[in-house]
């Protein structure tokens, strides 16, 4: 008895598609990969697992792991080596189904928020190929940087081409615009792009590229 639980125990190690969600089955299918199992010293934390996004609802009941194209899943890991001994990568999301990103368009379609969200009827944006992820970076206890707003915040306190004047105007601190830089400089570094409206999201391919040379994620 003892032997064939340890046969089912290498099994499921061995073969972790066993223990993968519907969603994430179709993500492998698609050529994606499991940015936690590339490198386990990311530390992932999907936002939209819970309700404390923006939309206050749970938009991932079928997934719980961070994917991406293998291109931009290698560029991410060269930004986690960039970082300072000990700090490390936090991702808040990467690949999303076009059937979220719907979801998350009707919260805000008609509303001044809409320039946060792409709308799927024009093709969605590049979360929704696997080339784009939500990031901020953790410290050595595991705690993440200040960096003047949450993640998910829709609002001109996220805009990263006005952060100088937000620090004169105390709106943000010189130490979390720091941090924001910080966070830049190893992603840009490793090719990724910064969105002007979000400091933590970042694309790896331009939309134009993306609708061109890759799949999107229904």
């Amino acid at each position: 008895m003892k032997s064939v639980f340890i046969f089912i125990s290498l099994l499921i190690m061995l073969c972790p598609a066993f223990s993968q969600s519907r969603m994430e089955h179709y993500l492998d299918s698609l050529g994606l990969v499991n940015v936690g199992r590339m490198d386990p010293t990311l530390k992932i934390d999907l936002m939209y697992t819970r309700a404390d996004n923006f939309t206050g609802k749970v938009l991932y009941e079928d997934l719980q792991e961070a994917y991406l194209h293998p291109e931009a899943a290698k560029a991410l890991l060269q930004a986690q080596k960039r970082l300072y001994p000990g700090y490390s990568l936090i991702i808040y999301d990467a690949a999303r189904p076009m059937s979220v990103q719907q979801k998350m368009w009707n919260v805000v379609k008609g509303t001044s928020q809409n320039i946060y969200v792409s709308n799927p009827a024009r093709g969605g944006g590049l979360h929704n190929y696997g080339l784009a992820v939500d990031v901020s970076i953790a410290d050595e206890k595991g705690n993440p940087l200040p960096m003047g707003t949450k993640v998910d915040h829709l609002g001109k306190e996220a805009h990263i081409d006005t952060e100088a004047a937000m620090v004169q105007q105390g709106i943000i601190t010189a130490q979390e615009r720091k941090n924001r830089l910080l966070l830049r400089r190893v992603m840009t570094d490793a090719g990724y792009k910064p969105l002007r409206s979000e400091w933590w999201h970042f694309n790896f391919r331009s939309r134009e590229e993306a609708k061109r040379n890759y799949k999107v994620i229904r």
